[in-house]
C-alpha cells in the first residue's frame, strides 16, 4: 500500500546554472466534481471562494518560510471548490471563469501557473469544462508560460486539458489520502523544472508527455486503492516515476457519474525520455485494463433490505456496535444531490426499528423547510414533517416523519442548522444545507455517538477513514456493508443510462478492444507536437 508520505519527495534541488531563481507564478482553478444524473445546479452559494493570501494560506506545506512558499514570487488569484454536486450554473461558471483570466490579464505575465482543479466538473450545456477553462487559461497566460495542473483521480483528462498543461498529476490513493501531497507534488516537480539548467529554455524545459485513455469507467467504490487490483497497480505508480528520464506517473479513473465523452479512465507519464514515458504508459494502462473485470466493491453490495438484514444478524451475534451501511445513490461526495429520503422511508417502515429497542441513525438530507419546522417546535415537541425529495424527488419524493426533536445544533459551517428527529429508535439527521458526514464529530456534535448506536447509515460510498474505523477490530472482521440505494450516483451504471460515452468502454460495451498506443506529445514555440 502507497502510504501518503510517499508521495513526493523532496528538498528541492539548487537553482542550476540557466533555471530561474525565483520565478513569478500564479495560482488558480474551480474544483468540483458534478453528476449529470443528479438534478442539483451548483451555483453560487455552493463554492468556496478563495483569493490573495487566503487561497496562498489554504495551502498546508505553503506557510511563510517554507521551502515552497520562499521558491517563488506566488501571485494567487481565485480557487474556487465546491462539495461535488450537480452540474455548475453556466452563469456561475462564466463568472468565475472570467475572474481568473481578468487576473491573469491584469497580475501577468507569469513564469508559471498552477492550474488547482479537480477535473469532472460538468457545466450545463458544455461536455468539456476543464477542457474549456484550461484552453481560456492557456490563451491568456500565452505560450511561454509552464503550467503544472494538479487533480483527482475520479476527474477526467481529455485531450484539450492534456494540451494546455505542460505537467499534469492526480491522487494515488482512494481514499484520497494524498491530496494534499499531489497539490504538492505538482508543484515541487514545476519548480524542479524552473530550476534546473532548462529553466529559461522555454522549449527545452517543456517535458513530453505520453498520454493513454483506457476505455474502462468504474465507480471508485470498485477502485479503492485500499483492495485489490487497485492496490497493486497504484504500487506501480511511484515505480514507473522512479525510472530514469520520467518526471511524473499518474492513473486516472476518470468520473462514471457524467455522461460525457471524456469520461474514461487514462494514464499520463511526463518526462524527458520518450521511450521511457511511452513503455510505462502503455504498461499501466495495460495493467489497468487486463484487470477490468477483477475490480469489485471495496465491501459486500447488497440491496438495502439485504443490508440491514445483514446487520441485524451481526448485531445479533456480537457486542460490537456500530455496524455502518453506506447509503451511496446519494452520495454528495459524489455529486449526490443530497436530499433523497427514499432510505430514511424504508428505516421508518422496518418494524424492527419502530419501538426504540434499536437505535440508528441516518446521515442526512438536507431541507431547509423542515429545519425551520423543527427549530420553531424546539426540543423536545413532537412534530410531523415531509423531509427531503425537493431536489431529487425521483426515487420517493418527501417522506413523512413523526417524531421528537431530539437535538438543534446552529452554525455549522457547511450545513448550518441541523436537526435530529427521533421517530422511535431512527434518528434522522436533517440539515440546513449540504453537507458530508465523514468524522465522528459531525455526530456528536448533534448529541449522537456513533458508538452507541446499533447502526449508523451515512450517505457515502467508501467509507472515510474514521467511519472505516469504527468498522474494524471485531472478532468477525469489518462490519459495514455498501448499500445499493437510488439517486444521482447510483452504483449500478448500468442503469443510470450513459449515451454520450466513446464507443467500447466497459462495462457498457462489454466487447472493446482497444490498441492501448499511448500518444506523445510536448507543447512547443510552434505548438503542440505529436510524435
Amino acid at each position: 500500500m502507497i502510504e501518503a508520505s510517499e508521495i513526493w519527495s523532496g528538498p528541492l534541488s539548487p537553482v542550476a546554472e540557466g533555471g530561474l531563481v525565483r520565478p513569478r507564478i500564479g495560482i488558480g482553478g474551480i474544483s468540483i466534481e458534478s453528476s449529470t444524473f443528479s438534478p442539483h445546479v451548483s451555483g453560487d452559494e455552493a463554492f468556496t471562494e478563495r483569493r490573495g493570501d487566503v487561497l496562498i494560506g489554504y495551502y498546508p506545506f505553503m506557510e511563510p518560510g517554507s521551502e515552497l512558499r520562499e521558491a517563488a514570487d506566488w501571485v494567487p488569484l481565485l480557487q474556487a471548490r465546491s462539495l461535488p454536486g450537480g452540474a455548475v450554473a453556466r452563469e456561475t461558471y462564466e463568472r468565475l471563469k472570467a475572474e481568473i483570466l481578468a487576473g491573469i490579464a491584469e497580475q501577468g505575465p507569469f513564469d508559471a501557473f498552477y492550474f488547482d482543479i479537480h477535473g469532472a466538473m460538468s457545466v450545463v450545456g458544455m461536455t468539456d469544462a476543464e477542457g474549456d477553462l484550461g484552453s481560456a487559461v492557456r490563451e491568456a497566460l500565452g505560450a511561454d508560460t509552464f503550467v503544472s495542473t494538479s487533480m483527482d483521480l475520479h476527474g477526467n483528462v481529455s485531450r484539450t486539458l492534456l494540451d494546455m498543461s505542460d505537467l499534469i498529476a492526480c491522487y494515488r490513493m482512494a481514499p484520497h489520502e494524498d491530496h494534499w501531497n499531489t497539490k504538492q507534488r505538482a508543484i515541487f516537480n514545476m519548480l524542479e523544472r524552473l530550476r534546473s539548467s532548462v529553466g529559461s529554455d522555454v522549449d527545452a524545459r517543456r517535458p513530453y508527455k505520453a498520454w493513454l485513455p483506457v476505455p474502462v469507467l468504474l465507480p471508485g467504490e470498485k477502485t479503492s486503492t485500499r483492495i485489490e487490483p487497485a492496490r497493486t497497480i497504484y504500487a506501480e505508480v511511484p515505480a514507473s516515476e522512479a525510472r530514469e528520464g520520467v518526471i511524473d506517473s499518474s492513473i486516472w479513473v476518470g468520473y462514471a457519474w457524467a455522461d460525457e465523452p471524456r469520461c474514461q479512465a487514462v494514464v499520463v507519464t511526463t518526462g524527458d525520455d520518450v521511450e521511457a514515458i511511452r513503455a510505462e504508459t502503455e504498461r499501466l494502462g495495460k495493467l489497468y485494463w487486463d484487470a477490468r473485470d477483477d475490480f469489485a466493491f471495496v465491501a459486500d453490495a447488497l440491496p438495502l433490505a439485504a443490508s440491514i438484514d445483514a446487520a441485524l444478524a451481526s448485531n445479533a451475534a456480537s457486542d460490537a456496535r456500530p455496524y455502518v451501511i453506506s447509503d451511496s445513490g446519494d452520495n454528495p461526495t459524489a455529486g449526490g444531490a443530497g436530499d433523497v429520503s427514499w432510505t430514511l422511508g424504508q428505516l421508518l417502515a422496518r418494524p424492527e426499528f419502530a419501538d426504540g429497542t434499536i437505535n440508528v441513525v441516518h446521515a442526512s438530507i438536507f431541507d431547509a423547510a423542515a429545519v425551520a419546522q423543527a427549530v420553531a417546535a424546539g426540543v423536545g415537541a413532537t412534530v410531523s414533517l415531509e423531509v427531503g425529495g425537493r431536489v431529487d424527488g425521483g426515487p420517493s419524493g418527501p417522506v413523512a416523519i413523526t417524531g421528537e426533536v431530539f437535538s438543534i445544533t446552529e452554525g455549522d459551517s457547511d450545513a448550518g442548522t441541523q436537526v435530529v428527529v427521533k421517530a422511535g429508535g431512527v434518528h434522522a439527521i436533517i440539515t440546513e444545507r449540504r453537507k458530508p458526514f465523514h468524522h465522528i464529530a459531525d455526530f456528536t456534535q448533534l448529541g449522537i455517538d456513533p458508538n452507541s448506536m446499533d447502526i449508523v447509515f451515512v450517505k457515502i460510498g467508501y467509507l472515510e477513514p474514521e467511519l472505516y474505523a469504527l468498522t474494524t477490530g471485531a472478532a468477525e472482521g469489518e462490519r459495514w456493508k455498501l448499500a445499493l440505494t437510488p439517486g444521482g450516483v447510483d452504483q449500478d451504471l448500468l442503469r443510470l443510462g450513459h449515451s454520450h460515452l466513446e464507443p467500447g468502454v466497459f462495462p457498457f460495451d462489454p466487447n472493446g478492444t482497444p490498441e492501448l498506443r499511448a500518444v506523445i506529445t510536448r507543447r512547443t514555440a510552434d505548438g503542440i507536437e505529436t510524435i
